[in-house]
């Protein structure tokens, strides 16, 4: 005849047996490391900005945060000297940038991104792009650093295109 104990039997036997009860099994779990909260992860960190700037131009807002970067801050030096946005701030990780209105109108009509992750665009400074026939303006990465397509060509570099502004 087989008899089946359960565990608080088999406890007490082994209590009268004279062994100390069987301790139950416990798994050794290393603790976790707090997790740090970071932004949206994105291949394309100034294509992110643009993004960010047309869309705080759409939705109105006076003010728009961007991740900081050294790239990106060009970017909004170049825009704030060509009046496209009312200003800047770099604080640590976070960069503010004040959007500019005219009434009910942005300065902002359009803004694009030319070379992509996927597609990188170079020119010479022959190949210079125009924007709206002069209008606009087209922002490059040359070996100089970040400027306008006007600088770039008054200074005889090419570089790669970021972005078209109008």
């Amino acid at each position: 005849m087989e008899t089946t104990t359960t565990r608080a039997e088999g406890a007490q036997t082994e209590q009268a047996a004279g062994r100390p009860p069987a301790e139950p099994r416990t798994r050794k779990v290393a603790a976790k490391k707090p997790r740090r909260r970071r932004g949206v992860a994105t291949n394309d960190p100034v294509g992110d900005m643009l993004t960010r700037l047309r869309n705080g131009v759409f939705a109105r807002h006076e003010t728009v945060e961007i991740p900081a970067s050294r790239l990106k801050t060009e970017v909004a030096r170049i825009l704030r000297a060509e009046g496209y946005i009312a200003g800047y701030e770099a604080a640590g990780q976070t960069l503010t940038v004040r959007l500019k209105y005219a009434g009910k109108t942005s300065a902002l009509t359009g803004i694009d991104r030319v070379s992509r992750p996927g597609r990188r665009t170079y020119v010479s400074r022959d190949e210079i792009p125009l924007v709206l026939s002069g209008l606009g303006v087209s922002i490059l990465s040359t070996s100089a650093g970040v400027m306008t397509g006007r600088e770039a060509r008054r200074k005889g570099l090419g570089g790669e295109v970021l972005a078209r502004v109008w």
